[in-house]
């Protein structure tokens, strides 16, 4: 009988659920269900436009002693932190993200030997925008401060919970119309939930753009266009399939 068949194909299945990335991990709970069994993941996603805007800043420094490279930088790095300070961002926002000393070489062909020719620092900090519409202001004014490198700038949603939650409808609802139609297709009248199980996704798609400064001044404004990102859920939900008997 094909029920019978399907359970058994159920028990199977249930011994070695799969993870979306479609890796077996070993069953850590035993469900107990009378009809077979089938497990559902899905994804929804709710896009969004971005309030919160994250570039990177740096600055790159080179002397002949590691001391003098340092205390460049360190002067530097000054007063780029107080040009982004002096633009309304709160120190909260202002993160350190990397300070790196290195020896600089060069390679003699004739000699065919590293030559040493001092020391190179450079020192990076994260800055969180919460005005969108400023950001190629800022990034020009980055670069007239002192900023010999700049990174991003990466949209996303400060707080997405209500977005999520929409995702999470979504899925929930789009997961039981699956699962309805594959036990009708199989004879039964309907599925009872068993479990349900959830991963987050962080916004995205996050564009990702490295500029070097060339200018200190520019006659416009950097462009820069926020678009929409998306955030979502992926659920993974078990449903056992069930007679009209079986559900009153």
């Amino acid at each position: 009988m094909i029920r019978h068949s399907l359970a058994a194909m159920a028990a199977a299945v249930l011994a070695i659920p799969m993870t979306a990335s479609g890796v077996a991990h070993a069953a850590e709970v035993e469900i107990e269900a009378d009809g077979p069994v089938i497990e559902l993941s899905v994804y929804e996603s709710v896009t969004a436009a971005p309030d919160l805007v994250t570039i990177g800043a740096g600055v790159s420094s080179e002397a002949p002693t590691a001391v003098e490279a340092m205390r460049q930088n360190a002067e530097e790095m000054t007063r780029v932190i107080a040009r982004i300070r002096s633009l309304g961002v709160a120190d909260e926002d202002i993160q350190t993200t990397g300070i790196n000393l290195n020896a600089r070489y060069d390679y003699n062909q004739q000699s065919r030997r590293q030559i040493f020719r001092g020391y190179q620092v450079s020192n990076r900090v994260s800055v969180k925008l919460r005005e969108i519409d400023e950001t190629g202001s800022v990034l020009d004014a980055l670069v007239a401060s002192g900023a010999t490198d700049l990174s991003g700038p990466s949209f996303s949603i400060e707080n997405d919970d209500a977005a999520k939650d929409v995702a999470r409808q979504r899925a929930v609802e789009r997961a039981q119309r699956r699962a309805e139609a594959y036990a009708r297709m199989v004879g039964y009248d309907g599925v009872r939930v068993l479990a349900i199980s959830e991963a987050i996704r962080a916004s995205g798609p996050v564009p990702q753009v490295q500029a070097r400064a060339l200018a200190a001044e520019a006659d416009v404004s950097t462009p820069v266009q926020p678009g929409q990102v998306s955030t979502g859920v992926s659920i993974t939900i078990k449903y056992e399939m069930v007679d009209g008997q079986a559900e009153e």
